[in-house]
Order: C-alpha cells, then sequence, then structure tokens
C-alpha cells in the first residue's frame, strides 16, 4: 500500500513528492479508528510552523483532510463504529498520509460525515469551514445586525464565510480581484426557494486599484464602520515596496483600522502584522480589537478541535448553533 510523502531538503528549496510503500498498518490501538478513504483535499505545507513547533522531519505526509468509511475501531472507541461514514482532519504530528487507502485516526479527529454531503465535498470544505467558524464566532462572535467585510470573497474561505456571517443575520461586504469574481459574489444567493436577495449587500471591485476600500466601506455603513473584518492579508509597506501584483491590490493596514467601526473586530491572517503607536493608538480610541487567526491553533488541541469540527459539522445538516 502506497501513500504519498514530500521532502524539502533545506529552507526554500523546492518541495519534492514521493510515494513510500507502506508496510502493514500496525494493530489498531484502543481509541483509533480504521478508516478506508474516500476523499482527501491538499492543502499547503507550512514547513515553517512546522519547523517552529519541532515537527519538522525529512518526510512529511501529504494530504490532512479526509473523509471515508470506517473498518474497525479501538476497544476505547466510543463515538464511531464500523461502517460510519466520517470526515475529519489529520493532525500536525501525524505519521499518516491522507492521501492513502487507508490510514488509522484518533478519533478525537473524527467526525460523522453528514449524508447530504458528498466524499469529496467534506473533505474539502472541512478545513476552510472550521477556519470561518473559528474567525466569526470564536474570535468575533457574530451577531445579527452586525457588518461584516469579508477580503477576497471569491476564495474558497471567503465564500464559506459569506455564507456563515449571512446566516447569523450579519450584513456583508466583500471585495472582489478581478471581474469574474465580482459576478461569482454577485450572483450567491441563500439556498432557500423564494428568496431572491444576493449574499452580499455590496461587491467592491478593486482589480483596478483605483477604489478607495476605506470609503466605499464608511459610505455603505452611513459612517459607522464595519463590525467585523476578515482580511486576506494586508498591505504592511508603500506600494512600491511590494513584490507581487496581487500583494499590491491588498489594503494597507491603515485603511483597515480607518474603515473598522467602534468595538470593531480585526480578525488578521498576517502573520508578520506590525502596528506602529498611531496605529494601536486608533485601535484604542474605538476600542476596537486585532485577533490573528492561525490555521492551526484549534489543532493543537483535541478538546479544540472536537469542538470545532463538531459544531461546523453539525452546520452541514442544517443545525442552528448558538
Amino acid at each position: 500500500m502506497k501513500a504519498l510523502y514530500c521532502q524539502q531538503n533545506s529552507p526554500g528549496e523546492e518541495m519534492t513528492f514521493v510515494f513510500q510503500e507502506r508496510e502493514n498498518l500496525p494493530p489498531t490501538r484502543d481509541n483509533d479508528v480504521k478508516v478506508q478513504v474516500r476523499a482527501c483535499a491538499l492543502s499547503w505545507i507550512d514547513t515553517k510552523l512546522l519547523s517552529e513547533i519541532k515537527l519538522g522531519k525529512e518526510l512529511l505526509p501529504v494530504g490532512r483532510e479526509i473523509s471515508g468509511v470506517v473498518l474497525e475501531v479501538g476497544r476505547k472507541v466510543t463515538f464511531f463504529q464500523p461502517d460510519d461514514e466520517v470526515v475529519g482532519i489529520l493532525p500536525l504530528d501525524s505519521e499518516e498520509s491522507g492521501l492513502c487507502e487507508v490510514i488509522l485516526v484518533h478519533e478525537h479527529y473524527l467526525v460523522r460525515k453528514p449524508e447530504k454531503v458528498c466524499w469529496v465535498e467534506a473533505a474539502g470544505a472541512v478545513r476552510d469551514g472550521v477556519r470561518a467558524y473559528t474567525a466569526l464566532h470564536y474570535l468575533s462572535q457574530v451577531s445579527p445586525g452586525k457588518t461584516v467585510l469579508v477580503m477576497d470573497g471569491a476564495s474558497p474561505f471567503g465564500t464559506i464565510a459569506i455564507q456563515l456571517a449571512q446566516h447569523r443575520g450579519a450584513k456583508v461586504i466583500s471585495t472582489a480581484y478581478s471581474l469574474e469574481d465580482k459576478q461569482y459574489l454577485e450572483r450567491l444567493r441563500p439556498p432557500v426557494e423564494g428568496i431572491r436577495q444576493p449574499l452580499v449587500a455590496r461587491v467592491i471591485d478593486v482589480s483596478n486599484g483605483k477604489i478607495d476600500l476605506a470609503e466605499s466601506c464608511l459610505e455603505e455603513t452611513g459612517g459607522l464602520g464595519v463590525d467585523i473584518v476578515l482580511d486576506a492579508g494586508v498591505k504592511l509597506y508603500s506600494a512600491e515596496d511590494e513584490s507581487t501584483s496581487k500583494s499590491q491590490l491588498l489594503p494597507h493596514k491603515h485603511d483597515i483600522i480607518t474603515l473598522l467601526g467602534v468595538g470593531g473586530h480585526w480578525i488578521t491572517t498576517e502573520k508578520n502584522l506590525q502596528l506602529d503607536p498611531p496605529d494601536s493608538h486608533s485601535l484604542f480610541l474605538k476600542g476596537a480589537t486585532v485577533s490573528f487567526l492561525n490555521d492551526e491553533i484549534w489543532n493543537l488541541s483535541n478538546i479544540q478541535q472536537g469542538k470545532y469540527l463538531y459544531t461546523h459539522l453539525r452546520r452541514y445538516n442544517g443545525e442552528i448553533i448558538k
């Protein structure tokens, strides 16, 4: 049985991918679940993070978001039984590659797959779904009447965040990086018959670099500013210092602070965000907060991961999570 791994001999070097022939799986331990993999998503392997938390190794398993069927369970497993359909995310320290026919997973890293969701959708959406739910529910406490700005709303993360925010009764504004993205966002509609109102109240096309994002958001909110910002990265320096065309389209950190309302929440994915004293003072005057959305922080705790996976997957079944 083969499994896919990657290796990087030195920092900055291009990764190489190799198939490794695996020996027979070890006996199923007390809390293990043996899963026949039906679908596996390919997500970015953050070698720098793995190195920082001392999990770097010569061969890194590829594919951590999986869906499949339970073949066997350990004697202390309480949540699953053979033939259950499951979905989950393998932990950072996993030796298992999701791109394999059969794997062993601790039961804490799995939840039952909803019947309404196919194998591919379950594996493909679980990571961005958990990220979006973490940002909106745990980090910013989205609620009815709030205004949420979702940057790059046409991305997988952005699309799920828009739907979750609208489901909680929030008004959504989003940015688009191309005409195609703008048209896609304008076509988004709730999955409810008879409701034709778009999910996004206003789509701001920033592809030409001429639109003032802060001015547009303040205009849309009557000068009050938005309550929650989910960024997709921010511009830390002047335009001439940015290396890629897409990074030049990102908003400057000062623009985010300007468009943020009183008591607002800025959820950022920018790991190197630097706030100067004037920036901090502006946030202080607004009573606003900045939270970092680390993709893996919930994954470092079995309890937190189980909670996030459980609440997120219940949403697949149409349940209301408060």
